[in-house]
């Protein structure tokens, strides 16, 4: 019975988060953590993204606060935002979906923070699709962290994307394999009050709004310094 009730908790815990409609205030809400996160990750010199990973990334995705439950049936589900490196600078950001499912004899929930960094133009080309399956449709790996130090150059000819976690203050990188990626139109048409193409929005073609300049700022002070060093 107590089983029985904990599985009812974490699904009525999840079933919210997916269901509810969002409103403009809780997109701008949602960009303004996700710069919150990528501040808070890269000011962790020793435990942060390495410099020749952030040289190569063509996109990257900020997920705050994705929401895991499991009571034999885990469950994942997130929403971020994605910038995509242009020729004139980083793009204005849209919004992304993640969800996931995983076999596993555990009782829990959490939250954590994910990134997912696209590191070459394969990586790029999965986030303009409308959906894709990490493993599946598309190579991932656990990305390697350590800023002053450089990553082992394995997943240049292994991965399209690399994937980080953090939880209670640990970040490191995070097998997500069966996870889906979805364009989430309803609320980048809501942020941008009309219908988008995500495809000309990550390749620059659209101004970055007023309310999303301070994160895109901080992705390209982050990825473009790194050039330098």
């Amino acid at each position: 019975m107590k089983k029985t009730l904990t599985a009812f908790s974490l699904c009525c815990m999840l079933t919210p988060v997916v269901f509810a409609a969002s409103s403009r205030q809780d997109l701008q809400d949602r960009i303004d953590s996700a710069k919150v996160v990528l501040d808070q990750i890269m000011g962790a010199q020793d435990r942060t993204i390495p410099l020749n990973i952030l040289r190569s990334a063509t996109c990257v995705a900020v997920v705050p606060g994705m929401v895991k439950g499991a009571f034999v049936f885990g469950a994942q589900y997130g929403q971020g935002v994605v910038t995509c490196r242009t020729g004139h600078g980083w793009s204005a950001p849209v919004f992304i979906r993640m969800a996931g499912g995983s076999f596993g004899f555990q009782i829990g929930g959490q939250s954590t923070d994910l990134i997912l960094v696209a590191v070459n133009d394969r990586g790029f080309q999965d986030l303009l699709k409308s959906k894709f399956k990490i493993g599946g449709d598309a190579s991932a790996a656990a990305g390697p962290v350590g800023r002053a130090g450089q990553a082992s150059t394995d997943w240049k000819m292994s991965a399209e994307l690399l994937s980080y976690s953090r939880n209670k203050g640990l970040f490191a990188g995070i097998d997500l394999d069966g996870t889906s990626v979805s364009q989430n139109r309803e609320d980048t048409e809501l942020y941008y009050g009309g219908p988008q193409d995500f495809q000309n929005v990550l390749r620059g073609n659209v101004a970055v709004p007023s309310g999303a300049v301070p994160f895109v700022r901080d992705v390209a002070h982050c990825f473009v310094e790194a050039r330098h060093q």
